[in-house]
């Protein structure tokens, strides 16, 4: 089967995979610190990389490298680029005529009550995607015409709204990009960034499915507790039976000594 490259998102947009530097195999060799082929069998590769993982030893996972193509709409991209770790080039409208493509949902949200800047369900209106139709043509036509007038293309692009698709350039190590796709992944995170993260999560994962397999268990699916959650678990559960718990969802015997040093401290 051949490898993804280009996985389309929303109704216009796109991610596409432009290269990749490095696998599971160059995130070992790191840990390793080896100059030969740096990998045993896939089952210790494995092995070590989810003690990396689990453990917070990043910077072998900073080895791997992706670098992304991606055609999303402007209040996407301004979110997307709240996360500072990556090498970025947009298209600019400074120099390029931008052209007349808008992003329309296919449903719309209604403002969620406990969440200010979230959304929640669906709102039947038959009238607002006309609304935002006539609001993208009037700006257009608006931006054409400004630039009709000599108006200098860095000037008009101030009448276009924030549905307007652009193109960028996106490059991240795997470490900050696992970062962004936790984040971005959470059910809390807009609908329309969290499709372009899932479409991130299916190269990622098909590049480097060991280190995909450790991230999903230990950071995608599990969870951090705090000091005081950590007490009440440890008011409610004995050594004895979380022992037996995760023995009996198949944790080796050095993997359950973690946990129960996770939750009870190590032994003295």
């Amino acid at each position: 089967m051949e490898p993804l490259k280009e996985i389309p998102v929303l109704d216009k947009g796109f991610v596409r995979l432009v290269e990749a530097m490095g696998d599971d195999g160059a995130i070992v060799q790191a840990a390793r610190v080896s100059y030969g082929e740096g990998t045993k069998t896939v089952r210790e590769d494995a092995a070590l990389i989810d003690y990396l993982m689990r453990h917070r030893h990043t910077s072998p996972f900073e080895m791997v490298e992706f670098k992304f193509h991606v055609k999303a709409p402007l209040f996407v991209v301004r979110q997307w680029f709240r996360h500072r770790t990556a090498s970025v080039n947009e298209i600019s409208g400074r120099y390029s005529v931008l052209k007349e493509e808008f992003y329309e949902p296919r449903a719309w949200r209604r403002q969620a009550r406990r969440n200010k800047q979230g959304s929640e369900g669906e709102v039947a209106d038959p009238e607002a995607l006309a609304l935002l139709q006539g609001v993208e043509g009037e700006a257009y036509r608006a931006y054409r015409a400004l630039l009709e007038r000599g108006i200098a293309r860095e000037m008009a692009r101030m009448v276009l709204p924030l549905n307007l698709y652009t193109e960028f350039y996106w490059k991240q190590d795997l470490h900050n990009l696992f970062h962004f796709l936790a984040l971005r992944l959470a059910p809390e995170a807009q609908w329309e960034i969290r499709q372009y993260a899932e479409a991130i999560a299916r190269l990622v994962k098909e590049r480097v499915p060991l280190a995909w397999q450790s991230f999903e268990e230990h950071v995608l699916r599990g969870a951090h507790l705090s000091r005081t959650e950590l007490k009440a678990l440890q008011g409610l559960l004995t050594p004895e039976l979380y022992e037996k718990a995760l023995l009996a969802l198949g944790l080796t015997p050095s993997r359950v000594r973690e946990a129960l040093d996770k939750v009870f401290g190590p032994e003295p």
